[in-house]
């Protein structure tokens, strides 16, 4: 049986933190989905067309174990469909645990047969969140290092003057 693991969020965009976990959670898994949500409550900077090119391209190297999907439904409902086991989150500090506790134990009481699995952000990764990325491309900040080099074009872009 093939493990499959969902890994769920906006990706506004993709960073190499994302992309740093996606790599260490195919030493565990089979196979990774990424899960590019379609979140109403949050105002992307990015179409879902857009992100989902850009978590591609950022991938190629893994087509064959990783799949890159859009969603707008319930987070386990999509994981069953998937035929996954796990859900991917990535931890960077102890306020991401308190807000990804509360949504893994959701998940669990929707559906018991779905875990949750935490990976730690790489330390080198701990400090970029896409919140933090957008705002240092807005004012002209150096992302060199932060997003692969074709996301950080599509940021200067949407932020040209």
């Amino acid at each position: 049986m093939e493990r499959i693991v969902v890994y769920p969020g906006t990706f506004d965009p993709v960073t190499n933190g994302h992309i740093d976990l996606i790599k260490r959670a195919l030493r565990l898994f089979d196979k990774v989905v990424v899960a590019v949500g379609r979140n109403p409550a949050k105002a992307p900077l990015f179409s879902i067309k857009e992100r989902l090119q850009m978590v591609r391209d950022s991938l190629i190297d893994f087509n064959d174990r990783v799949e890159v999907e859009a969603f707008d439904s319930l987070l386990v409902d999509f994981v069953r469909k998937k035929g996954a086991m796990a859900i991917l989150r990535g931890l960077r500090a102890v306020s991401d645990f308190e807000f990804e506790l509360q949504r893994a134990i959701m998940n669990r009481k929707l559906d018991r047969s779905i875990e949750t699995i935490f990976l730690m952000t790489g330390f080198r990764w701990i400090y970029i969140s896409s919140t933090i990325v957008k705002e240092a491309a807005q004012f002209g900040g150096n992302l060199d290092g932060l997003v692969p080099p074709h996301v950080e074009e599509a940021l200067k872009k949407k932020f040209e003057r």
